[in-house]
């Protein structure tokens, strides 16, 4: 390349990422986080924020206790409203989804539908040792499907800073997933079925049919947050223990796999310190407001000596909160201003001759 080229790329180069990398890193700083570590067990990081909410190695503790803990937030009155949509992560520190071992545990044709007593050796032996309990398998198997995070999270209120309940602004669990997953990653296990019920008092669960076969599989039926009544068929249920039975407390037995919390989770995160995305606030929540979060703890981290905290923030165009982005790109044009204005001035002072271009031959004719 002829040298002016070069330095004019160079100089290029820093012109645009030095000024972008300040606007990065100005809409980052600008950006509310608010956090609270509900639990740690780390010997080397910060402590737990508050109390109330530790189970020890006590996993499922609050669920079978039927008990809650609360974790309060305030948005700080000197950064502005935040404007919707507003973010909740849980963020674990010390769990290592990417061994490589964990993430290669999972039977990816079993998330599809296959069922368990259908499964081949290969995709057997790569569940283990998850792959049955006793004469009954799991389903799906694997270490990522069976460690799921099962705290339950629930936005209880947010009241603004004139002491008004804000209404209409619930903790939207749905559109948290990627839809290329749902749409080609997950589906129920074959033969699966439910149905929706006229009514609560009419939906049985132990209807046979003209062979006295159960029709169903449930023992009771399901009733969701609205109130309505499903019952549901998952084939070979006496002899396998289907997701919805593992995490009572997170996935219902309609969703099963399908369920946008496990789809979040199924993607295994890069690092050992990482946030996945819980639900999301539609709503502006005003400066100086409380946000009010009740918390059934039930995922155990003193045995990995992690922790786990509660993340609320707001984004823009590039993420979440992340000052590094801003900085990688002041730096990488600084680098490149800098050998823009070296090779500039070694082309001024101490030019180096040029051959001429006429005499290149790229093939004899």
């Amino acid at each position: 390349l002829d040298p002016k080229w070069v330095i004019t790329c160079y100089l290029m180069i820093g012109i645009i990422f030095i000024p972008t990398g300040i606007v990065i890193r100005k809409k980052s700083k600008n950006l509310i986080e608010l956090k609270t570590i509900y639990e740690s067990h780390l010997k080397k990081g910060p402590p737990s924020d508050m109390t109330g909410c530790e189970i020890g190695e006590n996993p499922n503790k609050m669920y079978l206790d039927g008990d809650t803990c609360q974790i309060q937030m305030q948005v700080p009155f000197d950064k502005g409203d935040m404007q919707p949509p507003v973010l909740v992560h849980y963020e674990l520190d010390n769990f290592f989804q990417n061994y490589r071992k964990y993430i290669t545990s999972y039977d990816q044709y079993q998330l599809l539908g296959r069922l368990s007593q259908d499964q081949d050796q290969v995709s057997a032996d790569s569940c283990q040792p998850l792959t049955k309990i006793g004469d009954v398998y799991i389903n799906p198997c694997g270490l990522i499907a069976n460690t799921l995070f099962n705290d339950v999270i629930s936005l209880e209120s947010i009241v603004g800073p004139d002491g008004e309940v804000i209404q209409n602004a619930p903790l939207v669990e749905t559109g948290i997933a990627w839809e290329s997953d749902l749409q080609w990653k997950y589906k129920q296990p074959n033969g699966f079925r439910s149905e929706q019920c006229q009514s609560c008092d009419d939906c049985k669960c132990d209807e046979v049919n003209d062979q006295n076969e159960r029709l169903w599989s449930c023992k009771t039926p399901y009733i969701n947050d609205d109130g309505d009544c499903f019952r549901y068929y998952y084939p070979e249920d006496d002899t396998t223990q289907y997701l919805y039975e593992t995490y009572p407390m997170v996935i219902n037995p309609i969703e099963g796999v399908m369920n946008e919390h496990f789809v979040v989770w199924m993607r295994a995160a890069a690092l050992p310190h990482f946030r996945k995305l819980y639900g999301y606030i539609e709503q502006t929540v005003p400066a100086g407001s409380v946000l009010t979060f009740n918390v059934m703890a039930n995922f155990a981290v003193e045995r990995l000596q992690g922790s786990k905290a509660l993340v609320v923030s707001n984004s823009y165009i590039f993420g979440g909160k992340n000052h590094w982005l801003g900085t990688l790109f002041i730096t990488v044009g600084s680098i490149a201003a800098i050998l823009g204005v070296f090779f500039l001035l070694k082309d001024y002072y101490a030019p180096r001759r040029l051959g001429d271009k006429r005499y290149l031959k790229y093939k004899e004719e």
